[in-house]
């Protein structure tokens, strides 16, 4: 069964801070399954005192084990995720929250419609991008011929990359930034995140040993008191990941301030996930 017609959502946007209200208690109804996930992801609707939205669950009993992350489980990294880009203020991954569903405990998503023409990532001829564009690296194309693939310049991506090196994100692809109409960039599939060792992969290493921007510095800030033991992200991460990945998360908050840059691939293992997109 695959996933119907998108069903627009009925009085609830991303920025709405009842949506996650609506994801949590509404009722959730099974429209389709969404077929190139990896793990079992349902398309559904929720409903809750006459608002409606289209939302994705996934849950826990659909997921593969992976032996590089055995503890918990994605659903719960997924929502520690959502928190985090809630803790910056960025708004950077749509509403998640982790719920009860026909298929028992999962992750529940607001769905994103995209906006097709937005063009994020590119292919082109050449050994240097153009104006408003940064590098990632060679890819092969076919017959012998190489491209540099290369993505935009946008500071919602740079937002989006400080992210990814907070919580460890190992499979930041193509397919998982969701351009919106209005102008709004998500990021979506972080069930392979806060992993206590250095795993990220992403296809955003265009300012890669670049200085932060002031911005992502005074939220790296925000995001170190909120992590202090005691502090209040501190608390909600350690009901969705284990204690010795909350404290990976503040020394990676700690290291990303002290060198004031981008971190650079480790060279430890390919740094760009595959396939990219």
């Amino acid at each position: 069964m695959s996933a119907p017609e998108r069903i627009p959502p009925r009085g609830v946007t991303t920025t709405d801070p009842a949506s996650a209200e609506l994801l949590a208690r509404g009722g959730l109804t099974v429209r389709g399954r969404i077929r190139d996930a990896s793990n079992a992801a349902l398309y559904c609707t929720v409903t809750h005192e006459g608002r409606e939205a289209a939302c994705v669950y996934k849950p826990v009993a659909g997921e593969r084990p992976l032996w590089d992350f055995p503890d918990g489980n994605l659903a719960r990294r997924e929502v520690a995720a959502y928190e985090v880009s809630e803790a910056t203020g960025w708004g950077l991954v749509p509403p998640t929250v982790l719920r009860d569903g026909p298929y028992g405990e999962g992750m529940c998503q607001l769905w994103i419609e995209v906006a097709p023409e937005a063009e994020l990532l590119a292919l082109v001829d050449g050994e240097e991008p153009e104006p408003g564009w940064k590098a990632i690296g060679f890819a092969e194309v076919g017959e012998g011929r190489t491209a540099l693939l290369v993505h935009a310049d946008d500071e919602r991506l740079r937002r989006l990359a400080v992210l990814d090196a907070v919580i460890n994100n190992a499979d930041r692809k193509g397919g998982h930034l969701l351009p919106t109409a209005d102008g709004r960039l998500y990021g979506i599939d972080h069930g392979v995140t806060f992993n206590t060792e250095n795993k990220l992969r992403t296809l955003l290493w265009g300012w890669a040993g670049e200085p932060l921007t002031g911005e992502a510095l005074d939220v790296l800030k925000g995001l170190r008191a909120a992590l202090e033991p005691s502090g209040t992200l501190t608390g909600t991460l350690s009901a969705l990941v284990t204690r010795d990945e909350v404290d990976a998360t503040r020394a990676r908050v700690e290291a990303l301030l002290e060198s004031g840059k981008h971190p650079e691939p480790s060279g430890e293992w390919p740094a760009i996930p595959w396939p990219p997109v």
